[in-house]
């Protein structure tokens, strides 16, 4: 049985997941928000191991460890830059929480959080994103049953809380 839930909080300070997934941006060299946070709280090792990985596509994963965070593994995703939904930004927004599912799986990782993907910087609609994630989410949960023992999502603030909250207790309804 796995669990699913939300925290407010910083993702780099979470300590019951062995992944935390990295909201980056295409280069994976940093950035602003979720992105920035992280490589300052892992260390300038997590730079020079994502120099190591040539980038990553939109709605893609690519993992690296975590260095000073107190997590084992870092997955990277990038998500889209919202434009109105007129670029697929759904879809793309789904296959970062798919893929980095998938690659958590594969290195059996069994406990991973997740920021809000998009909804900053890259002005997704926190609402919507939400929806997306907590839907994508429990269908991958559902297609592989017993691959995870906890899901959550780190938010930092009201607003992004309060949208996953409403959807994961659609969920457990």
């Amino acid at each position: 049985m796995f669990t699913i839930k939300t925290v407010k909080g910083d993702i780099t300070k979470i300590t019951d997941v062995q992944a935390i997934v990295n909201a980056a941006n295409n280069s994976l060299l940093g950035g602003g928000g979720v992105d920035g946070a992280i490589h300052h709280a892992a260390g300038p090792e997590l730079l020079a191991e994502c120099r190591t990985l040539h980038g990553c596509e939109t709605g893609e994963a690519k993992i690296t460890r975590a260095y000073n965070l107190p997590c084992d593994y870092v997955i990277h995703t990038v998500g889209p830059i919202w434009n109105g939904g007129k670029n697929n930004e759904d879809k793309l927004l789904t296959d970062c929480y798919y893929n980095s599912l998938k690659l958590a799986m594969e290195n059996d990782i069994r406990t991973i959080a997740f920021p809000s993907i998009s909804t900053g910087v890259y002005h997704f609609p926190v609402e919507r994103a939400a929806k997306i994630a907590v839907k994508t989410v429990c269908r991958f949960l559902q297609e592989n049953p017993d691959s995870f023992d906890l899901v959550e999502w780190v938010l930092f603030n009201d607003q992004a809380a309060s949208a996953y909250e409403t959807e994961v207790s659609l969920i457990q309804k």
